[in-house]
């Protein structure tokens, strides 16, 4: 027997759910745009000038106002200078890892702190990146997000089968 709390409950669940999915693909949106104007290369940071060719490729995608643009520009650049500390810093720890692997007696201790790094600092950009699909969220309007959404789907249909 349900009470009235849990279809509501669950309302909120999924549509919680679905909103977090649909900020998911708008991320994965822009990656794909940064990704058709040359992608991010191992150990190339994206320039301002990769960045904004990125953004007007998304916004003819999504059909943007001008004051559309202008209160995206400043999330997603933003964004991306709090994020590419935490991507150096991620991707050290690789080298960090080889070291510690390749002595003569391997350290549990340094690999274990180790890992709990890594996982901080994809907490950290997992966090970053929230907040900045939020933001863009709050800017897009729902037709906007569904589109760009669908469009997501479509590409990763083709790329993926």
């Amino acid at each position: 027997m349900e009470t009235q709390q849990q279809p509501q409950e669950r309302r909120k669940f999924f549509w919680r759910a679905g909103l977090f999915g649909l900020l998911g693909a708008a991320a994965a949106g822009i990656g794909w745009k940064a990704y058709a104007q040359g992608g991010w290369r191992r150990g190339e940071p994206l320039t301002e000038a990769r960045i904004d060719r990125m953004l007007q490729h998304l916004y003819i995608e999504i059909d943007a106002t001008e004051e559309q643009k202008q209160r995206l520009t400043p999330i997603v650049k933003d964004a991306v200078r709090d994020l590419q500390p935490l991507h150096e810093k991620f991707h050290a720890t690789r080298a960090q890892a080889i070291e510690i692997l390749t002595q003569d007696r391997v350290d549990a201790t340094a690999i274990e702190g180790l890992r709990a790094e890594k996982l901080r600092l994809a907490e950290d950009a997992s966090r970053r990146i929230t907040r900045a699909l939020t933001e863009a969220a709050d800017v897009l309007s729902p037709d906007q997000r569904r589109d760009l959404a669908a469009r997501l789907e479509r590409h990763h249909r083709h790329r993926w089968g």
